[in-house]
């Protein structure tokens, strides 16, 4: 057995003979690395020691340099030198002798957990943090009750029925706040919502190394392509049929481009990465996305960017106001209704509100309810701006 040096982390000892020490070793003795674990037990009769050669106690010395302890024979004047090892003896503490019940803590969430070390080892900083976050959820809690109570006596004043017609009438002016601007006195369908407010000349300018892919697909890659789903049903139908010149086809291949990274960007819910589309999007791009496409939203202590309802719908409009410019002003919204995984009426609720003329048409062969697609035209003189009929599509409520 080799000799042990100790180390006293709180101090030096004033009487190191009055201490005995027991030694445990890992059973493990055919482990390369278990065999040489050891702890070493001291117990006074105030505190009790502990140290380790092994885990996140052991001291970084030992692995950077090695010890050595000489044992002098002072008749011979020889010295015999053996490897030695030093343990960090550390004070265990505890408040009492009998084990704590660890059920409630073992019930804690990984929050509250964290919370409890804040309040034991952590800083003046992150107790003051600590503190008001608490303050935080109290308030969040009192403002909760008052909204619950006042929509209780809101209900019971005006009535379900009432209510549900002012949502009707509201929904157009909720969606409006979201639609790319319309220039209702613009003397062409093209100049009534301009490219130049979907797409910006310098993001437009930015799609031309990804978009290359596609201006140059194959129609071997696109069988490919549709056989494992990487696009859209919408961008896949329209890349069979890009333009011949060269200006015209690398212009579709953009807006297509945009329009499938649009679509599959409403599909996230939090954004986590600071790039969510990959590195292959442009950073002009990813940064429109998050500026226009998010909200922001506070969650666990931490500002996060949220795809919601409203920012989906805003998509939506961006997606139906882009297929527009690609098809010439008329698009088929059921198509884009089962990409983006919407109801029909929120489609339909949208497309109106972007002043669309809806009508009927045979969608593409392959689709579902191919006899029920709904064709949304874009022509001048704009509609009158109506409330969706929000008595006839909604469901009772019971």
């Amino acid at each position: 057995q080799n000799p042990t040096l100790l180390r006293f982390a709180n101090g030096k000892l004033q009487q190191p003979d009055s201490l005995s020490f027991t030694v445990y070793r890992n059973r493990d003795t055919a482990h390369p690395r278990k065999r040489h674990r050891r702890i070493l037990v001291s117990e006074t009769e105030r505190l009790c020691y502990v140290g380790h050669n092994f885990g996140n106690e052991v001291m970084k010395c030992n692995s950077l340099c090695r010890y050595f302890v000489g044992v002098l024979d002072k008749n011979s004047g020889q010295m015999d030198v053996y490897n030695a090892e030093i343990f960090n003896m550390q004070p265990l503490l505890s408040d009492n002798l009998i084990p704590d019940d660890t059920k409630e803590y073992q019930t804690k969430s990984y929050r509250e957990k964290m919370d409890l070390c804040i309040e034991a080892f952590g800083t003046s900083k992150q107790k003051r943090a600590l503190s008001s976050r608490r303050m935080n959820a109290v308030g969040n809690d009192i403002v909760n009750t008052a909204v619950t109570k006042a929509a209780a006596n809101i209900i019971d004043a005006k009535g379900v029925t009432a209510l549900m017609q002012d949502m009707a009438q509201d929904d157009v002016q909720n969606i409006s706040a979201f639609l790319p601007p319309c220039h209702e006195d613009a003397d062409k369908p093209e100049h009534v919502y301009k490219f130049e407010d979907i797409l910006s000349p310098a993001e437009y300018e930015a799609l031309q190394v990804p978009a290359a892919a596609l201006a140059s697909i194959t129609a071997e890659e696109l069988a490919k392509r549709a056989e494992e789903r990487s696009h859209c049903s919408f961008v896949l139908e329209e890349l069979k049929f890009l333009p011949t010149d060269e200006k015209r086809r690398d212009h579709k291949a953009r807006c297509l481009w945009f329009l499938d990274t649009l679509i599959k960007f409403s599909q996230l819910k939090v954004i986590k990465k600071k790039h969510p589309m990959g590195p292959e999007c442009p950073h002009i791009i990813s940064r429109k996305l998050m500026k226009n496409f998010t909200s922001l939203t506070y969650n666990d202590g931490s500002i996060q960017n949220l795809v919601s309802a409203s920012m989906k719908a805003k998509i939506t409009a961006y997606v139906i106001a882009l297929a527009l410019h690609i098809n010439n002003f008329q698009t088929d919204l059921t198509v884009l209704q089962n990409d983006m995984k919407l109801p029909e009426s929120r489609i339909l609720d949208i497309a109106k509100a972007l002043r669309l003329r809806i009508s009927k048409a045979k969608g593409m062969p392959g689709m579902e309810n191919d006899e029920n697609h709904k064709l949304g035209t874009l022509s001048l003189p704009l509609p009158t701006q109506k409330a969706p009929e929000g008595q006839r599509k909604r469901k009772k409520m019971n």
